[in-house]
């Protein structure tokens, strides 16, 4: 069976709040305060699951973490 996403594609991996929190150094709960403010870019929501592409975090990590036009969880 083939899967969907090759290992190759680094770029497809999404991490949950936790990794996201752990990545910045702040709560969960602050994460989700930057998304709805259009603080950091947007999360994937698929159901009731929310993540976050670890590609976009990176680049805007490297931008100096710069407010998103796109971000929150609407």
């Amino acid at each position: 069976m083939d899967s969907l996403v090759s290992p190759a594609d680094a770029s497809a991996k999404l991490l949950d709040v936790r990794a996201v929190a752990k990545m910045l150094g702040c709560s969960q709960r602050h994460v989700y305060r930057l998304a709805d403010a259009e603080r950091m870019p947007a999360p994937i929501k698929i159901g009731s699951l929310v993540q976050w592409s670890a590609a976009e975090l990176g680049e805007w990590i490297d931008e100096g973490c710069p407010p998103c036009e796109k971000g929150g969880r609407k």
